[in-house]
């Protein structure tokens, strides 16, 4: 199965592409996309999808999993969250591929084995699950990565998508 995690955010996106094969995890591709503050938003969100959809098309994602996020007094932040999440949303829709959305918590579990694990120790075992010398140097790219194997993690329990 081959699962493109998402990052999901407006400013910076971060796409990882995980492949299975059998118990063997393969590094297909980590990027941050990335708008600027000062560009229209039509143009921002549209550059995100387009590098979502080529991204998975390029590498024949079955799955999208996204990072879900939670925000309780950030209002603007969230909604700005929301029109990455509209771009994956079109990207997986267009492809007939599902999305799943993993929590922070359940992402630090998955790779580390509890919730509250330090983004060094995940980005870690992002190298160590894909064989890498290390993770790559974006946070938002190692993020990606990250949820994209926690799906793989839990892809056979039978998730249910958003």
């Amino acid at each position: 199965m081959t699962v493109l995690g998402v990052d999901p955010g407006i400013t910076h996106l971060g796409l990882g592409v995980v492949r299975e094969e059998g118990k063997t995890f393969h590094f297909l591709h980590a990027e941050v996309v990335k708008t600027r503050a000062d560009e229209p938003a039509p143009a921002r969100v549209g550059r995100l999808y387009e590098r979502l959809e080529e991204t998975a098309r390029r590498y024949g994602v079955e799955a999208i999993a996204v990072e879900e996020q939670f925000f309780y007094r950030q209002n603007e932040l969230a909604f700005k969250v929301g029109w990455a999440m509209g771009a994956v949303f079109l990207v997986a829709h267009g492809l007939g591929v599902p999305v799943f959305g993993y929590g922070p918590m359940q992402v630090k579990r998955a790779l580390v084995g509890h919730g509250h694990a330090d983004k060094e120790s995940v980005a870690r075992m992002v190298a160590r699950f894909l064989s890498l010398k290390e993770a790559p140097r974006e946070d938002h790219a190692t993020d990606a990565l990250a949820i994209a194997l926690t799906h793989l993690f839990h892809a056979r329990l039978g998730p249910k998508p958003l």
